[in-house]
């Protein structure tokens, strides 16, 4: 069952400069971590790819629903849901303002902006031995 976001893991992701994720193999376990940026808009967690793909992590995260991400030092498993267009401009506003706008134009081009994915944490961070993931 999803989760919400504690303050401090809130916190930690709007400060963050990248984000590293992890999205399931076709047997549902781990792949290896991939640095991508992230923003935080009214206490919900955004991630984009600048060129949306089948394959990597965006491709692999979207199919499955599923993927991993380091909050601190703990792994915390979250559910993808692709929301595109649906909340661009506010999503779009903190990608400028976090990385500067010559640098976010790739990620809020009309490509990026359908890309855009809300994660929600499944498990809390420590629970099920997900604190020990290291794919």
């Amino acid at each position: 069952m999803p989760r919400i976001w504690t303050s401090e893991q809130l916190r930690y992701l709007a400060d963050a400069r990248e984000l590293h994720v992890s999205a399931p193999r076709g047997g549902g376990t781990p792949r290896t971590w991939v640095p991508i940026w992230v923003v935080v808009v009214d206490d919900s967690v955004f991630v984009r790819t600048w060129y949306r793909r089948e394959t990597g992590w965006y491709g692999r995260a979207a199919a499955s629903g599923d993927a991993w991400i380091r909050v601190a030092d703990d792994s915390v498993q979250v559910q993808v849901t692709a929301v595109g267009p649906r909340e661009s401009d506010a999503v779009d506003a903190a990608y400028r303002v976090k990385y500067g706008t010559a640098a976010a134009s790739s990620m809020v081009s009309d490509e990026a902006v359908a890309s855009t994915l809300i994660l929600t944490p499944v498990s809390d961070p420590g629970a099920s031995g997900t604190d020990t993931l290291d794919p």
